[in-house]
């Protein structure tokens, strides 16, 4: 029979209950044992609602106290050295994942092109790995002591080897394949013998562009771990089609084989062809990524081919990857307009589609008559809704021309027009923006939202705090200071809130990483920009000092990124509507005397798509787009961009051709490696690698931040340097900041009279 599955449900809660639970826990308000509480009652919850929707097939070992990545990492003993000595594995588990006073963190870079950010395994020459933690067979015990017989989830060899690190020049990660396996082994051995019958693993790099190492490694892997004491195998892939890999996956000894539909619904016909007869199919047909209902009875069209195929017996259904990128529950969005809650669903929600599509099959269509009918309800009201289009915005969009991307000067040129006018030193500081959002903030907010203070006193509030960060920036002696943001709630939900064509949810969240969590915006319509957005307030904190004040923007192909974005036009014409609302806050912010602008774009890199033969078509309208929003100024305007935790190298071309006058990119983590992309491309513009790693409790020295810069310096000349944190300090406490950035500007006197 049809079976419904599920490949992962998101771990933080519907509350946030994980964060809360782990920011206690870090800060020494609770215990070990209440943190380990809380995320058991987190499991056994989202086990509990899976089975109520009727998901057949339910996994474990999805939950994660931090990263699925890391968790796997300590699993297999993949543990840094300089974590090594400590004894404690909950202990060693957050010291890789945040650091210690000794010990820098592991770097963290994006899971594909989604907004989750991993932690990066590292791997030295002669690596031996052992079977180190219980936790996937633990997690699969306690849903047992619950009724509920579990698929446990697991992170494929290849996928793991390739997303990791090598720490010794030369090394191949693939190269240590042989001595992994057998951890492998030896966990699905004791999975089987705990009675599961089935494991997912995930090996999502069968969606990339494979090279023939990897492809060999695929076969070996899955040959050597096709053993009689092991479980079934379904092998689940995501976020893009197989394409060429069709073959190679079809072809691997494993049990099943999960695609992903919905983001590439063009391979269910070469892999029905492929399939042999003796496999599972497992069919992501509901988005995983994006909140928009599915009409049901496109996708059940999917479902019927494969059902044909396959054969009822040989099926399932299922989300397209891991509900990890969904919010918990749209029931709690009691304050959303009705008409436009009608078209979302979150991840509880999409489990019912699962289930109604394999109720269709099961027992026929009129089994599942009334949800096909609210779907069809839903589909035709967002296709009739007049909120959607709106033709003054499609028209000033069509009518851009290439002469708006440009700026008046070269760089070359308008470099020293922006020296004559700031007049700053050599190794110039600044940070990226956002300056700590104490529980003070945030209480003042909420009240402020709550109705329990009203606007002048809310107003009174920020403007006190912006003022004590201006001071704070002159007293450290920082040369372009920001205004801290304490106004902002996040960096593109405070932009959206002010643009038309967004809508917003109440407990919309999504993990980042970690604690991090965010609430993305839905963008539902056409967009602009009725009034200034951030004008008054860097005009305010420009007042208040004759330094340097930088206005503080997030560009469009980040808010496109980090958004729920509409599906029924190009991504890119979506993207072209923002460009044009950030490009007229832009032009006011320079009216009102901000003569340095920081557009962020910390997405870019993101944002592009999983295949190499996709990426110049993306990159064409990403970096048109940016440019759209930068160049309607003067040429002794500086404009900077901000970009953080991605790897840079493949596409100097396109960060270059953005043509910003001033990148700051993330380099703290990877001990300044990614700062190589920008020496070997001879990168033109002015860059300021970051040299503190604010992710991090930890505060570097100044030997720390010295040694980082030197190695900037031996790559980029020294007149293109500027020195900042890797990213913003909203996370951060004033304490750990001061002293940071104190060190900071210290190490960029330093420098400046060597």
């Amino acid at each position: 029979m049809t079976k419904s599955a599920n490949l992962g449900f998101p771990r933080i809660g519907a509350h946030r209950e994980l964060k809360k639970a782990l920011e206690a826990y870090w800060k020494g308000a609770s215990d070990k044992a209440a943190l380990l509480s809380t995320a058991a009652e987190l499991r056994a919850r989202h086990w509990a609602v899976q089975r109520a929707a009727g998901i057949d097939i339910i996994p474990s070992n999805d939950f994660s106290l931090y990263d699925h990545m890391l968790d796997t990492a300590q699993a297999l003993g993949a543990i840094p050295p300089r974590f090594a000595a400590i004894a404690d594995p909950l202990d060693q588990y957050f010291a890789m994942a945040r650091g210690t006073a000794d010990a820098p963190a592991m770097e963290m870079t994006k899971w594909f092109d989604t907004n989750y950010h991993y932690l990066v395994p590292e791997f030295h020459a002669g690596q031996r790995f052992r079977l180190s933690t219980s936790k996937a067979i633990d997690e699969f015990r306690e849903a047992l002591r619950l009724g509920i017989s579990t698929r446990p989830v697991l992170v494929g060899p290849v996928t793991f080897l390739t997303l990791g690190k090598p720490k010794d020049d030369g090394l191949e990660p693939l190269s240590l394949l042989d001595a992994v396996l057998p951890v492998y082994a030896e966990l699905l051995a004791a999975l089987k013998a705990e009675g599961a019958e089935w494991v997912q693993i995930d090996e999502p790099i069968l969606a990339l562009d494979l090279s023939d190492a990897q492809r060999q490694a695929l076969r070996h892997a899955y040959t050597a771990l096709a053993t009689p004491g092991a479980p079934r195998v379904m092998l689940a892939t995501y976020f893009e089609g197989l394409l060429d890999n069709t073959e190679l996956a079809v072809a691997l000894p494993v049990a099943g084989l999960h695609i992903d539909l919905v983001r590439a619904p063009q391979q269910l016909a070469p892999v029905l062809k492929a399939l042999s007869l003796d496999k599972t199919l497992s069919i992501g047909v509901i988005d995983g990524r994006n909140i928009w209902r599915a009409d049901l009875d496109a996708r059940l069209e999917f479902v019927a081919r494969a059902w044909d195929s396959v054969g009822p017996d040989r099926l399932e259904i299922a989300p397209s990857c891991s509900l990890l990128h969904s919010p918990v529950d749209l029931d709690g969005e009691t304050l959303l307009d009705p008409e436009l809650k009608s078209w979302l669903a979150f991840a509880r929600q999409k489990l019912e589609e699962v289930v109604t599509l394999t109720t269709a099959m099961q027992r026929g269509k009129t089994a599942a008559k009334p949800a096909f009918e609210a779907s069809a309800a839903a589909v035709a009201s967002h296709r009739a809704s007049p909120r959607i289009h709106r033709a003054e915005v499609k028209s000033r969009s069509a009518s851009v021309a290439p002469s708006d991307h440009e700026r008046g000067l070269p760089f070359s040129q308008r470099r020293n027009l922006q020296r004559a006018r700031f007049n700053l030193p050599a190794y110039p500081t600044t940070t990226i923006g956002s300056f700590p959002q104490t529980a003070e903030v945030r209480e003042h907010r909420a009240a402020f939202k709550r109705g329990d203070i009203d606007a002048a006193t809310y107003d009174a509030f920020l403007r006190a705090e912006t003022e004590k960060a201006v001071r704070i920036q002159e007293h450290l002696d920082i040369d372009v200071l920001v205004h801290g943001e304490f106004e902002r709630n996040d960096m593109v939900e405070y932009f959206g809130e002010q643009l038309d064509g967004f809508a917003f949810t109440r407990n919309g969240w999504v993990q980042s990483y970690g604690s991090r969590c965010v609430k993305p915006p839905v963008i539902y319509g056409d967009i602009s920009r009725p009034t200034p957005m951030t004008v008054a307030w860097s005009a305010y904190a420009a007042s208040l000092t004759d330094r340097p004040m930088k206005g503080m923007l997030t560009g469009p192909v980040t808010i496109l990124q980090w958004s729920f974005v509409r599906v029924d036009q190009p991504r890119s014409e979506t993207c072209r509507q923002i460009a044009l609302a950030i490009r007229d806050e832009v032009v006011d912010l320079e009216k009102a005397g901000i003569g340095i602008i920081q557009i962020d774009e910390p997405a870019l890199r993101e944002g592009l798509p999983l295949r190499r033969g996709d990426w110049e078509a993306y990159l064409r309208w990403a970096v048109d787009c940016f440019r759209l929003s930068a160049a309607g100024v003067a040429d002794d305007t500086q404009i900077h961009t901000h970009m953080c935790y991605a790897e840079f190298n493949d596409i100097m071309p396109a960060i270059a051709e953005m043509d910003a006058d001033v990148i700051s990119i993330e380099t703290s983590r990877s001990d300044m490696e990614l700062i190589s992309a920008f020496r070997d491309f001879r990168y033109p513009n002015e860059i300021g690698p970051g040299v503190w790693d604010i992710h991090s409790p930890r505060v570097p020295s100044r030997a720390d931040m010295e040694s980082l810069l030197r190695k900037a310096s031996e790559a980029i000349p020294p007149d293109q340097l500027w020195v900042n944190p890797d990213c913003g300090l909203k996370t951060r406490g004033w304490p750990e900041v001061e002293a940071a950035l104190a060190h900071l500007v210290e190490t960029a006197k330093s420098l400046r009279h060597r």
